[in-house]
């Protein structure tokens, strides 16, 4: 492009844009969820083409949330979710719901378990004490386990090439013999 030796960068006019413009981007569903409009299945990683806005006022530590707006693949119903970065996930806002999750459910029932644990924990000294030493049978265990198969392993590692590669060669010999006579 051609400049004109006049030319002032400074004088161009700067665009303003408003605070919730809407990008179009291209994103995968980030979990399974079924329209409620026409009962469609929407599966993790389906691609589509989507709105995202910045929501206005809502943010978390400093990080800004994003809505994305999705349209069904089979009615055009839109959908729309935003970014969890609490909980590292997204939340489902109206047009379909989320469908089943065992992961999640596994992660809080893991979670719920450790809570009673400690709370059982500071009010009877006893439990920590067989707890302490559940935990050590248990590192005891997965220790001995660990060891049993180092030892397998170097007991099917000691093979010697060398001597499997000269019987090898042995062996072509005498059937080259056998071939010549």
């Amino acid at each position: 492009k051609y400049y004109p030796p006049d030319f002032d960068p400074a004088k161009i006019p700067k665009l303003k844009l408003p605070k919730d413009r809407q990008y179009v981007v291209r994103l995968m569903a980030p979990f399974n969820m079924r329209c409620k409009t026409c009962g469609e299945y929407i599966y993790k990683g389906k691609k589509f083409n989507a709105r995202k806005e910045t929501v206005q006022n809502e943010s978390y530590l400093g990080l800004p949330i994003f809505r994305f707006y999705i349209k069904c693949t089979r009615c055009l119903a839109e959908i729309t979710f935003k970014t969890d970065p609490e909980n590292t996930d997204y939340t489902m806002e109206h047009g379909a719901t989320r469908n089943f999750q065992a992961e999640k459910l596994l992660e809080e029932e893991e979670k719920r378990m450790q809570k009673e644990r400690e709370e059982e924990e500071l009010n009877n000294p006893m439990k920590v004490l067989e707890n302490r030493t559940k935990d050590s049978k248990l590192e005891m265990e997965v220790l001995e386990n660990l060891q049993e198969l180092k030892e397998l392993n170097q007991r099917q590692a000691n093979v010697d090439f060398e001597a499997m590669l000269k019987q090898h060669k042995e062996v072509e010999e005498e059937q080259r013999r056998k071939e010549q006579e």
